[in-house]
């Protein structure tokens, strides 16, 4: 991606965001995806053990969708981890995300309007903590997920400075 800002910086190549998530967001993400999986397995799988006539058209999608959690829990989150990128600087705020389709959002200090910080209880379990960045974009809010709480805390207030201090909508 190039990004032309007239003839001073011509030419200037964007790199990639280069801090990485906490390690501890691949047991985050392989704990989510688990749970996701075991809702509808166990479901479906007492369902089975109740319904003797259905009990192999109940136990067999049990089995795949218990399956299909295992794998994603095993393949997706250190994939997750490799893709997922961020970074903050004094001009906007870098997200790279995805795993199929990587998407990489720029949001400019001038633009953002809120910055949240939240902790689901899975999260909490894993000492994590999301940061969300709200701005005037079609697109919706920016995230950071999977940083460590008291690196989320450091983000947010230095977001929250950054942003008073630059001129700017905000819209």
């Amino acid at each position: 991606m190039v990004v032309d800002q007239g003839d001073a910086t011509a030419g200037v190549r964007l790199r990639p965001p280069r801090h990485r998530l906490d390690r501890r967001a691949v047991a985050w993400w392989r704990t989510r995806l688990l749970l996701t999986a075991a809702a509808p397995a166990a479901v479906l799988g007492l369902l089975g053990a109740l319904i003797a006539p259905a009990r192999f058209w109940l136990l067999l999608p049990a089995a795949v969708v218990a399956g299909a959690g295992l794998a994603a829990g095993a393949l997706l989150p250190p994939w997750w981890y490799r893709v997922h990128r961020w970074e903050v600087t004094d001009d906007a705020v870098y997200v790279r995300t995805g795993f199929f389709w990587t998407e990489g959002r720029i949001a400019p200090m001038s633009r953002l309007q809120t910055v949240d910080t939240t902790r689901g209880p899975v999260q909490r379990m894993f000492g994590l903590s999301t940061v969300t960045v709200t701005t005037a974009s079609a697109k919706g809010a920016l995230q950071v997920t999977g940083l460590d709480h008291e690196s989320a805390a450091e983000l947010a207030e230095r977001l929250a400075l950054v942003t008073q201090a630059t001129p700017g909508d905000a819209t």
